[in-house]
């Protein structure tokens, strides 16, 4: 198990979060709550099996279409979600976005058009864009920092637009809606209806809140009537990007195939890193009680942001159904967000991601990463507060 309380250095890991703060943020040494990964380790025993293969020495090619990939993958979503997955629907990928892209080449043509709820992870918005499709944003609706699908005017949508695919994202980045039997059930007849297939990124699916449970896409497979594949990875649970890896789940044969022969024929992607691989395949058979550490963690970071927010009753803010994403609204505030943000770069020296990044949804938003040891999320809450308190006195 790893210690989630204590505060370890990651500089000199050239982390895109620490070490290169300023190519965001302009400015070095910022406390970053921003790029989404977090500042935990990995857990003792994936670290034991990642040590003992870097004591054997080998790192040749390595094979990950075999059952004890594939199997570890599939038994997570037994455990977890209560999902049953055939682990030959599992097939690996070097990155969700990858898959995306990919994704998108297959069930879609050129100038097709794709239909997200947003705010939504920026990274949509390039690969969207970069397969030369249109992307459709439909805002979720939100009622006091309560986030839900207006289905009737989606519906409307689907009936103008004709969007060839629905990117979902469950959990939802920013706004950590954990989407429900009810939404899931109701969009599904809606894609089907309108013959929209689904592209679901489930990232975000193991850290939520202790009351919420996710439903993978999959899970409603008797209801699915038109092309849908899952895409994640343990990277964003066990903070292991930097090892590499992902995977796909295709129920459908044919999908399956063609997305093997891009990634093996076209992209020349037959072999999985192989600390990818090893990290994987122990974090999804051996290390549930780490998950619930980190997410009693995350649930207590959370309670804490929320108690020095409430200092300010400007500051509109509720605790996310998942993700270790906060997502602050500050559209009382007197003050533009660059007046904010200089103040927090230069005076702070703190690092807290714009909420315009993630679309106009989100202008007048922070997303704060909560990702972090409980002394790390106070400091940077505290010093927000101080760049508020300035800002109140400079302009009084």
């Amino acid at each position: 198990m790893s210690n989630f309380n204590q505060q370890r250095s990651r500089y000199g890991t050239y982390s895109t979060q620490w070490d290169y703060v300023q190519d965001r943020f302009g400015e070095k040494d910022l406390l970053p709550f921003s790029i989404s990964d977090t500042d935990f380790m990995l857990p003792d025993g994936t670290i034991a099996v990642l040590n003992q293969a870097v004591n054997r020495g080998f790192f040749g090619y390595t094979r990950w279409n075999h059952l004890d990939y594939k199997q570890s993958i599939s038994h997570w979503f037994q455990q977890e979600f209560d999902c049953w997955i055939d682990p030959e629907w599992c097939v690996y990928s070097p990155s969700v976005i990858y898959s995306l892209s990919v994704c998108i080449q297959l069930l879609s043509k050129k100038k097709d058009k794709i239909i997200t709820l947003t705010p939504c992870y920026d990274a949509f918005f390039n690969c969207i864009g970069g397969n030369d499709r249109e992307l459709i944003t439909f805002s979720l609706t939100n009622v006091n920092e309560q986030f839900t699908i207006d289905f009737a005017a989606l519906e409307k949508a689907f009936a103008t637009e004709k969007p060839t695919i629905f990117l979902l994202c469950n959990p939802h980045n920013p706004t950590g809606r954990v989407f429900t039997q009810g939404e899931l059930t109701r969009l599904i007849s809606l894609c089907n209806q309108y013959q929209i297939a689904i592209i679901s990124d489930e990232i975000h699916m193991d850290v939520r809140r202790p009351e919420k449970k996710h439903l993978p896409i999959l899970a409603f497979i008797d209801q699915l009537e038109i092309p849908v594949v899952l895409l994640s990875s343990a990277s964003k649970t066990f903070n292991s990007p930097g090892l590499g890896g992902s995977y796909g789940i295709f129920f459908e044969a044919g999908l399956r195939e063609k997305f093997l022969s891009v990634l093996k024929g076209r992209d020349g992607l037959s072999s999985i890193p192989y600390p990818a691989l090893l990290a994987t395949m122990d974090c999804y058979n051996n290390q549930n009680k780490w998950v619930e550490e980190l997410n009693q963690t995350i649930d207590a970071n959370f309670l804490e942001l929320k108690r020095i927010l409430a200092s300010d009753s400007r500051i509109q803010f509720e605790i996310p159904e998942a993700t270790y994403l906060g997502w602050i609204n500050i559209e009382q505030l007197p003050y533009t967000m660059e007046e904010l943000q200089t103040v927090l770069v230069k005076q702070e020296k703190v690092a807290i991601m714009k909420g315009e990044t993630y679309g106009p949804e989100g202008e007048r938003y922070l997303r704060f990463n909560l990702g972090a040891p409980k002394e790390k999320i106070i400091d940077g809450a505290v010093r927000l507060m101080r760049a508020i308190q300035s800002l109140d006195q400079k302009f009084s």
